[in-house]
């Protein structure tokens, strides 16, 4: 085994694994927290100002900390269309904190959805054999607009779909906007890391790699607090996130860090079966969570003792 092969195995794979897990766990507390506080408007930051007051978000938050820290590690030694994928075990993790955290039994059916989300990009990643360890941005001008001009459009689409719909569908175009916010931070994130090992901490305030993360990042953040409060499960929102984050990365690596992945025509095959995967794990995890929140809510209006209405899908 060669010391870059060794390095990533034993520094960027368990860093980014245990990142995932902190990620899962976080967001498992941070839904929890945004229960507890009044529902506000898409990306408004009245609340944040409603969950700083609550202790169990201020932990979240610096569990959130402790999982970017260890994806900056694991983003320091393997290249980016690596790390970004196995990120995607976080919605196992935050499937099972999640039932933990509210008391419940874990749902076998969210467990295998969870799984299937973490097999299909699994899948993903070793058809593509991603290498690369690129950290600089190949093209500083318009080479890279046309990326970012589609994840901008993206962005701006679902959050237009999230305003005309309401339930599963709403919270999908959440969780997608999320995702392509966090894959544009940790692709931008990557490229400040080498910046600081390179030229020391003040080499990035020179450039507007860093600037960009301090807009973009907060505006994912925000949004995935919205997107965990109109959940109903976490594993659906969670799922979306992590499989759109990971995927954006990707593309980030191969558009403006010259990383490369394999494409031949039996790869590509292999890739749609796989993405085949990821989609009916999603589509599982939404369709259960629907079926567990009727079933809650026809429990506690039984308990109520009033009639049982039919639950809005």
């Amino acid at each position: 085994m060669s010391n870059s092969t060794s390095t990533v195995f034993f520094a960027a794979v368990p860093a980014a694994v245990v990142g995932a897990a902190s990620f899962g766990l976080a967001s498992a507390i941070q839904q929890q927290a945004t229960w507890q506080v009044p529902t506000t408007g898409t990306l408004n930051p009245r609340l944040l100002l409603e969950l700083v007051r609550r202790p169990i978000w201020v932990l979240g938050v610096v569990t959130v900390l402790v999982g970017l820290t260890l994806q900056l590690v694991a983003l320091a030694f393997g290249p980016l269309v690596l790390v970004q994928p196995l990120l995607v075990t976080g919605v196992l993790f935050g499937a099972v904190f999640s039932a933990l955290l509210t008391h419940r039994r874990v749902d076998r059916l969210v467990v295998l959805g969870s799984l299937g989300c973490v097999a299909g990009l699994a899948a993903l990643l070793a058809l593509a054999q991603p290498r690369g360890d690129s950290t600089q941005l190949v093209d500083q001008g318009w080479g890279l607009l046309p990326l970012a001009i589609v994840l901008g459009l993206i962005v701006v689409g679902c959050l237009g779909i999230a305003t005309l719909f309401s339930g599963a569908v709403h919270v999908a175009a959440l969780a997608a906007a999320t995702g392509v916010l966090y894959g544009l931070t940790a692709g931008l994130m990557k490229v400040v890391t080498d910046q600081v090992r390179s030229g020391g901490p003040v080499e990035p305030f020179h450039h507007p790699v860093l600037y960009v993360v301090c807009v973009v990042g907060p505006m994912g953040f925000l949004l995935s607090q919205n997107t965990f409060q109109q959940g109903t499960l976490i594993a659906p929102a969670l799922a979306i996130i992590t499989i759109v984050d990971p995927l954006v990365g990707i593309a980030i690596g191969v558009s403006w860090l010259d990383e490369r992945v394999i494409t031949t025509p039996a790869v590509l095959a292999g890739q749609v079966i796989s993405a085949i995967v990821l989609i009916s794990s999603v589509v599982l995890l939404t369709q259960r969570s629907t079926q567990l929140r009727g079933q809650r809510e026809e429990r506690a209006q039984h308990r109520a003792g009033t009639p049982h209405r039919a639950v809005r899908r």
